[in-house]
Formats: structure tokens, C-alpha cells, sequence
């Protein structure tokens, strides 16, 4: 919203303060100034001059030497111009030698202005200019009567015409002002209007508010003679008031309303068009005029639209409504969209001869609703859409009629025709001036709080502790919203730092999230940098990671209005994301690069989708150089012991995956479910994504690691007894898995196994051909005594009579 400073000035008379002192005192209480513009920006010695004499350049067809006369002393000074519009007698704005103009010949605004100098044009001196109304800083729109193509010619207007030679041209043409913009909130209504701006200016500088005083109006006649008004859809709207104005006498409406129009962003029209535009400003009450003789049966109806039902609006385009669109009706068809926009068979013309002037209170959910099905968005729409205080409706016809008094645009008829289904009555709200200081954190005395309340227009009963709102507020209603009047008054920048009072409450992580934490700490502590990745992907990505046809991951959730192609699906699987990332880092030559991303991928339980799908969150693993799929294999397993997931995970090859090496890859099993999978990318893949080095991947399903993780923790103490070790070698076909022989030590090992590990593995000469050996360093430990010799014997032999049913030998 834009306000000029001089309007809201009309009702805050003795506001002084400048541009910026305006926009930070505003924007402090509530109201954010966006910004501002100086009309006269850039304007500097203009004053109003006279074309006494004028001659042809001696040396340029286009050319003329202008004497003109700058002041009533009868000062002349000689000006060159090509402008086809002077005249001698002709009264116009000069500037002089040193002064400031603010756009150039091209139209184009700068910053400051653009100094004139003296100087000769083709030889003749020149000690000025003259100005179009363009290099004013303004243009046609707010000046209808400047010429479309030369010189700005005072003589069209009577009141520049009188005004005396030398005296100030932006002075003259209302630009001492500044247009300020505004980011009003939506629940603040009532500031959509300049005279709640201008209530909000003079409760900010403390200073008196005079709004607008609207006299009684109209003849003896009575409006119920010449309209009747029925409501059909009362929820839709709550309030109608009509009035009736005969003898219309269209004119153009007074230079200081086309003015104030023009800054707010408004082209003048007439003085009908202007009063209802600048009642729409002044009040936020949108209004309507009608021509009353295309009214059928003199007669207004507010009903719903039938669906398909056709509407030509005043932009002469053909609507196609349905039945939740409010129309404004007479006795036979459609005349106008309710709070939108008006028909063209109703709409006032210069023959117009009586006209009916409507102000209402639609729903603004209706309002918004019926704009967006219709594709249409104008300024009465925007406010409406608001919540429109219904009490505001008969103040704002009353001082558009008024006004048309006042320009005598035409002679208003008495009374009106007001249809108000339910009156809408002021809040009462309880205030405590302790229990505001305590939520505040501030120690007001109640006599400032009562000031701050009555500044704004609330009525205050002290005696009971209540506060009155107006209907225009409908962002008060509890104690809370009075405390934050009295913070805004008595500025945020005053109210001191204290700590929160009340019992403290002991915040945290979700379990969830405190698993996922771990699992991204062990991973950074690991060497692992965090990614993060797009959950929109391609299809294409399926056939980079060679998957079949009929993979049920291809089965992803289409996204109805995607950025592009290549961000048309949800993810199914997380690994195109990490190997795009990684591929970045080797283009860039990076080296021995280690990602990780914890991130969900989205299964959808049916197709087309019906409900949410499943979102499961993955950790996913990925690194490339100096590492090899063992270095992946104790990173998982870190991670799994780090989340308290006490068991040993197992890798099996269980379910196929084709971006993966066939021969260098495992399912990760823990309590013989499959919860994640690892391995080295498979070299086509690999390619796919123009990586020339190896790639080990891991994913681990986080809901897997969120249920077996055991955070009951128990302490033991340092064993008091000793460990006896053993180590024994086994020899065995190249086919048995190295951890299934470990599964098969700890099985047989029983409660007295401490420690099983892995320490050598050969395969060499000294073997036969398909066999291997494996080294291991078996522990054992009893917490409750030493261990003799036979003790541990009797174990060993259980473990390598099991061993031997697997096909493994001791070593000799």
C-alpha cells in the first residue's frame, strides 16, 4: 500500500517529522515502512517563468530562442528549446543555470537529478531550460493536462496559470511530498486505509488524530423509493448498504484528488470513478457505482451464480461462473461480481443520469475462492479478501456521497437501503496491568498502558479492568494482544533482556533422532563429509544404474508439477545422489573423498498414490581412492557398534543388486534380516557417472538400527581374572566364508569365548590349489575364576570338530 505523507497529514495536522524519522517510528510500532520516494527528487531551482518574445534559430529549422521572463521583477533570461508546443504568453516551468532536473531526454530517471548548466546550441547561448513533465519527475498520468510531446504549458490550467512568475514549480505542482510503502500484515486490516495509517502516525508521535468528519447528506427523498434490497445468501454477505445520487454531472474530479490518487498508484478518471477509488483508499471500503436505469424492477439481488452460468465484466470479457461465486443481480440477470468486479451492462457511461452507489462486506475466503477460479485480481478483491469490517460499510457511502455533494457531481437522494444480517459488536477484553509487565518483562505503570490503549481508539473502564475494541480491530481479542499494543508503544527497543520465568523443561532429542545423530557422528569421525542431495530425481536414472524393467524401485511417486525432467520422481533408492556427489568431487580432482547423507528415500504403497507413502530414512555411504571394500566393511561395522547394536552384523549375499560389482558386494544382516547392503559400484555404473576410479558404497536402513539399538547399559567391572589365548590356523576351500567361520568359533565358544579375530590370511604356494588359510586369535576369559588348562581345551576341541564339519583343517 502507498500513502502520500500530505494525506495522512490532513489528519494528523501537526505531525513534523521527516521522511526517515516517519519510516523508522512506523516500522518500530508495527507499521513496516517499506520504503519511500520524494516526489521532488532530483528537483532543484524550477521556478515558473513566461515566453515574452520568441525568435527562429539563425542556424536550425528546429531550433527556437525563447525570452523569458523568471520573476515579477520582469527578469529575463534567453533560453534555446526544441519543443513544437511553446507560444509567446505561454506560462511554463524553467529551470536555471545550476538547477536540477529529475529524468533525462529519454524518460529515464536519475538519481539526483541532472544539473543544467548554461551553454550554446549551435552557437546561440542557452542560460536554462524549460521542462516537459517528464523531466519534472512525473508523468501524464498524474498530470492529465501536461502536453503527450513537449513543454509543460501552465496556461490549460487556471490555478498554475494565476500563479506568480519566479515562485517554485514543485512547490506549485503538489511535490513537496514523499510517497511512503507499506508491508501491512493481513490481520491488520483497518491499515489497509490511509486513515488507519494516519491513526497509527499519530498514536506513534503522540500527536492528535482528526479523522475525516462526515456530514449528513441527501434531499428529502428517500432511497427505498428508487431501489429494494434482498440478501439471498446471508453467509456470503453479511452487510449491503445502497445509496442513490440523481443528475449526475460527470466531470474531472479536483487536482488535489486526482493527486492523492496518483500517488497511491490510481489513474484519475472522473470525479464518479475518483470518489469511489479514493473512498477505497481512504476507508478500505471498496464501493461500486451502478447506472440505475439498467437495473431491471429497481431491484438488487445477492445470490450465488448458477454453475456454467456466462458474466461480461466491466474489461468486457466473458466469465463462466459456478455455484459457489456471489453475483450482485437485478430483478432479471447478473449485473456486477460480487467484490470483484462490476458488469459491463450496468457500468456508467457520460450519459449516466441516476446511479446507485453499493457498499458491502462480502466473506473474504468466498472472495479469494471465486478470484482464483475466475483467473481475476483487482484492488477491491485484494481487500475484501481481508475480512472487511462490516460497520465500516455505512461510513464510507456516507462520505462518498459527501464528497459528491461537495464536488457537486450530482444531488444525493436521503436515507439508504441497509440490509445487515448480523451486526457485528465491539470486543470487550479484560487487561491486568501486573500479569502484561510479567509477560512483558517490563514495569509499566497502568496509567501509561490506559494511554497507549485510548492512542488507538480503544475505550478503557478502568473501574472494571476492561478494554473496549473497536469493530475495526479484529486483531484484538485476548489480554495477550493488549500487551502487545502497550510493547509496540512503549517501544521493543526499551523492553529490557530477562530470562524466562517458570518451571524449566528439559528438552532433547528424539530417540529417533539421537540414532540418527550418533550414526552421523561416528561417520564424521570416521572421515566422512556430509552431503546433501535433491529427493526429486529422474527417471533416467534407473538405466544409469543398469536396473531391470520390471525392478520394483522403478514404481516412484510422479510429482504433478515438477521443475523439469530431470526432478520429475521421488527417490526410491538414495544411491544416484551420492554418486552424483561423488563424480562432482572426482571431476574436480579431488582425492580420497569419503561422503556420507542421511536422507529418506519414498516407497509408495500403491500406485497411483491413495496415501502417504513410505518414507524410510537411509544412511548412505560412499567413498573412492585410497580404499577398498573392506575400509566400507569396518566403517558399517562402526557405525552399527556405535549405535549400541550389540550383536555381530553378518554379510551374506542375499537379494541381486545390478549397480553392484557381482563379486564385491553383501547384503548387511543383522538378526538374520537384511538391513543395508555394501559394495563396490559396478564398473559400468561407475562410468555412467564418468568415475575412472573404484566407488564403495554402503546404505543402512535406519528404522532397522532404531529397533535393535540397546541403550540399556550395564556397567562390568575390570575382570579380575586372567585371559588365556590361543591362536590356531586353519586351512580351508577358498569358497567358505571367512565369517561364517568366525559365527561358527563364537557359537561353540559358549560363555567362556571373550575375543575371536581375524589375524592373517594366506594363500600361497605352500597350499593346494583352491585352498587358503586363516589365522585366528581366540580369548577366553571366566569372571568368576581362572581358567584351567582342561577348561579351555575341552572348548578348543568342541570348535574344531565343528570347524572340520565345514571343511577346515588345522594347520601343521
Amino acid at each position: 500500500m502507498n500513502t502520500p505523507l500530505s494525506w495522512i497529514k490532513a489528519y494528523v495536522p501537526d505531525l513534523d517529522c521527516s521522511a526517515q524519522e516517519y519510516m523508522d517510528a512506523l516500522t518500530l510500532t508495527g507499521t513496516k515502512v517499506e520504503g519511500y520516494q520524494r516526489l521532488d527528487d532530483g528537483l532543484d531551482k524550477i521556478v515558473v517563468g513566461k515566453i515574452n518574445k520568441i525568435d527562429r534559430h539563425p542556424d536550425a529549422d528546429k531550433l527556437v530562442i525563447c525570452q523569458v521572463q523568471i520573476d515579477e521583477a520582469g527578469s529575463t533570461i534567453q533560453i534555446v528549446t526544441g519543443a513544437p508546443n511553446v507560444y509567446e504568453g505561454a506560462i511554463v516551468p524553467v529551470v536555471l543555470d545550476g538547477g536540477r532536473v529529475a529524468k533525462d531526454h529519454s524518460g529515464k530517471k536519475v538519481p539526483g537529478g541532472i544539473k543544467i548548466k548554461k551553454g550554446k546550441l549551435r552557437g546561440v547561448e542557452s542560460f536554462g531550460m524549460m521542462c516537459s513533465i517528464d523531466e519534472l519527475g512525473s508523468s501524464k498520468d498524474m498530470y492529465p493536462d501536461a502536453a503527450e510531446d513537449g513543454i509543460y504549458i501552465f496556461n490549460d490550467n487556471p490555478e498554475y496559470a494565476k500563479a506568480p512568475l519566479g515562485s517554485d514549480v514543485a512547490e506549485l505542482l503538489s511535490l513537496r511530498d514523499v510517497n511512503f510503502e507499506y508491508e501491512v500484515t493481513s490481520n491488520r486490516v483497518d491499515c489497509f486505509s490511509v486513515v488507519g495509517i494516519a491513526r497509527e502516525a499519530a498514536a506513534t508521535f503522540r500527536k492528535p488524530f482528526y479523522p475525516p468528519q462526515v456530514s449528513k447528506t441527501g434531499n428529502d427523498e428517500k432511497a427505498s423509493d428508487y431501489i429494494s434490497v434482498e440478501v439471498v445468501d446471508k453467509d456470503l454477505c453479511p452487510r449491503y448498504v445502497a445509496r442513490v445520487v440523481k443528475n449526475i454531472r460527470l466531470a474531472p474530479s479536483p487536482e488535489w484528488m486526482q493527486r492523492r490518487l496518483a500517488a497511491c498508484g490510481i489513474r484519475p478518471i472522473n470525479n464518479i470513478v475518483d470518489i469511489t477509488n479514493y473512498v477505497m483508499e481512504e476507508y478500505a471500503q471498496p464501493m461500486h457505482a451502478f447506472d440505475l436505469d439498467t437495473i431491471a424492477g429497481r431491484k438488487i439481488i445477492v445470490r450465488r451464480a448458477e454453475d456454467n452460468e456466462k458474466f461480461v465484466t466491466l474489461d468486457g470479457q466473458e466469465r463462466v461462473m459456478d455455484s459457489d461465486v456471489l453475483m450482485i443481480c437485478d430483478a432479471d440477470k447478473p449485473i456486477g461480481i460480487a467484490g470483484i468486479m462490476g458488469g459491463e451492462n450496468s457500468k456508467i457511461t457520460d450519459n449516466v443520469s441516476t446511479m446507485l452507489f453499493e457498499a458491502a462486506c462480502f466473506d473474504g475466503t468466498n472472495i479469494r475462492l471465486s478470484g482464483k477460479h475466475l483467473g481475476m485480481r483487482t484492488d477491491a478483491q485484494a481487500k475484501f479478501e481481508k475480512g472487511l469490517d462490516p460497520e465500516n460499510a455505512m461510513k464510507a457511502i456516507d462520505r462518498a456521497c459527501q464528497l459528491i455533494e461537495e464536488l457537486d457531481a450530482g444531488d444525493v437522494i436521503g436515507g439508504c437501503v441497509d440490509v445487515y444480517n448480523k451486526k457485528r459488536e465491539p470486543v470487550t477484553v479484560p487487561y491486568d496491568a501486573d500479569r502484561i509487565n510479567r509477560l512483558l518483562g517490563t514495569d509499566i505503570d497502568e496509567d501509561t498502558m490506559v494511554s497507549y490503549f485510548e492512542m488507538v481508539g480503544f475505550s478503557v473502564d478502568r473501574a472494571g479492568k476492561t478494554v473496549t475494541v473497536p469493530t475495526w480491530r479484529q486483531d484484538v481479542l485476548l489480554m495477550a494482544d493488549l500487551a502487545e499494543e502497550v510493547a509496540r508503544f512503549y517501544g521493543y527497543d526499551n523492553i529490557p533482556s530477562t530470562l524466562p520465568t517458570g518451571e524449566a523443561t528439559t528438552g532433547g532429542l528424539s530417540y529417533k533422532l539421537r540414532i540418527e545423530e550418533m550414526a552421523k557422528n561416528t561417520a564424521e569421525h570416521l572421515g566422512f563429509s556430509e552431503a546433501s542431495t535433491y529427493s526429486f530425481e529422474s527417471p533416467k536414472v534407473y538405466d544409469k544404474l543398469l536396473m531391470s524393467e520390471d525392478d520394483e524401485l522403478r514404481n516412484a511417486i510422479v510429482i504433478s508439477n515438477p521443475l523439469g525432467e530431470d526432478y520429475s520422481i521421488m527417490r526410491t533408492l538414495s544411491l544416484n545422489g551420492m554418486l552424483t556427489s561423488l563424480a562432482t568431487n572426482y571431476s574436480r580432482r579431488n582425492k580420497n573423498v569419503r561422503l556420507y547423507e542421511m536422507a529418506n528415500i519414498y516407497i509408495p504403497k500403491e500406485l497411483p498414490l491413495k496415501e502417504l507413502p513410505d518414507e524410510r530414512m537411509q544412511l548412505t555411504l560412499g567413498m573412492y581412492g585410497n580404499c577398498d571394500f573392506y575400509d566400507m566393511k569396518g566403517v558399517v561395522e562402526t557405525v552399527l557398534h556405535k549405535c549400541q547394536m550389540r550383536e555381530k552384523a553378518l554379510f551374506e549375499k542375499r537379494t541381486q543388486k545390478t549397480f553392484l560389482h557381482p563379486g564385491r558386494w553383501s547384503d548387511i544382516i543383522y538378526k538374520d534380516r537384511v538391513i543395508g547392503y555394501i559394495g563396490e559400484v559396478h564398473p559400468k555404473v561407475s562410468e555412467n557417472y564418468s568415475i575412472k576410479d573404484r566407488v564403495y558404497v554402503a546404505v543402512i536402513d535406519m528404522r532397522y538400527v532404531q529397533e535393535y539399538a540397546e541403550f540399556d547399559i550395564k556397567y562390568t567391572g575390570i575382570p579380575k581374572y586372567p585371559a588365556v589365548t590361543r591362536d590356531i590356523s586353519l586351512v580351508m576351500d577358498k569358497d567358505v566364508l571367512a565369517g561364517d567361520v568366525e559365527a561358527l568359533i563364537c557359537k561353540k565358544g559358549g560363555r567362556l569365548l571373550e575375543k575371536c579375530e581375524l589375524f592373517d590370511v594366506y594363500e600361497g604356494d605352500r597350499l593346494e590349489e583352491g585352498k587358503k588359510s586363516l589365522a585366528y586369535s581366540i580369548r577366553f576369559r571366566d569372571a568368576e575364576r581362572t581358567l584351567e588348562d582342561k577348561d579351555v581345551n575341552q572348548v578348543m576341541d568342541k570348535i574344531i570338530e565343528a570347524l572340520q564339519g565345514i571343511g577346515a583343517e588345522l594347520r601343521s
